[in-house]
């Protein structure tokens, strides 16, 4: 099922009163998914954006793009041959040094499939995903619902969205009771997530930074 947010917020707005009131203080809905680049860039982006700012962060991809001979996106074949030491010149760790290579590797083997993977189930893309090194879960689910615009992500181990909840249904945002208080939700978990994250900032989280409150 696609991402229709109008649809998504009539559910919503029918199911949970706490959620209805919500909406009406934020307004509309501007989950827009697609994020800039490919899938390959958009997940680099996220690992070299690990614990960093956002200026911090963009710096440092546009070193990495710039890698690339002929001044196009950086691909795969690119970060494979990089030397380690141009990687870290740039300004990646040694961590995410491994992080990129293992990317580019599972992705130029195939054993990484965007085209084939993005046609199956959000576990099935978690679960590729996160055998990458330096890729979690949370990184997983923030893929599918901005870059894929999977409408029923319920990330619950988001600082952002655990505090959202304790805030507005005034219950500690322990894994059964976010699991039950997002029930209703179904399957528009995703627009119930933004509007979580715009509850505590006039910002939307993305690909990079897990530490934050809101993902930013």
């Amino acid at each position: 099922m696609p991402l229709d947010t109008a649809t998504g917020i009539k559910h919503l707005s029918r199911a949970d009163p706490v959620m209805r009131a919500l909406m009406k203080q934020v307004g509309p809905c501007l989950l827009k998914p697609g994020a800039r680049g490919d899938h390959f860039t958009t997940i680099l982006r996220a690992i070299v954006g690990q614990q960093l700012s956002a200026k911090a962060a963009e710096t440092i991809f546009q070193r990495i793009a710039a890698l690339h001979p002929n001044g196009r996106k950086i691909l795969p074949a690119d970060i494979l041959a990089a030397p380690d030491a141009t990687l870290r010149a740039a300004g990646l760790s040694n961590a995410k040094t491994i992080y990129v290579k293992d990317l580019a590797a599972h992705v130029e083997t195939g054993r990484l499939n965007f085209a084939r993977l993005i046609r199956r189930s959000d576990e099935e893309i978690i679960d590729a995903l996160v055998a990458v090194k330096g890729i979690g879960r949370w990184t997983a689910e923030m893929f599918l619902i901005f870059r894929l615009g999977r409408p029923d992500v319920w990330a619950i181990d988001d600082l952002g969205l655990r505090n959202a909840v304790r805030n507005l249904y005034g219950i500690e945002p322990t894994k059964p009771h976010l699991i039950e208080v997002a029930e209703p939700w179904r399957p528009w978990r995703s627009v119930a997530s933004w509007y979580l994250w715009r509850s505590l900032a006039n910002t939307a989280p993305s690909l990079g930074n897990e530490t934050k409150a809101v993902p930013v």
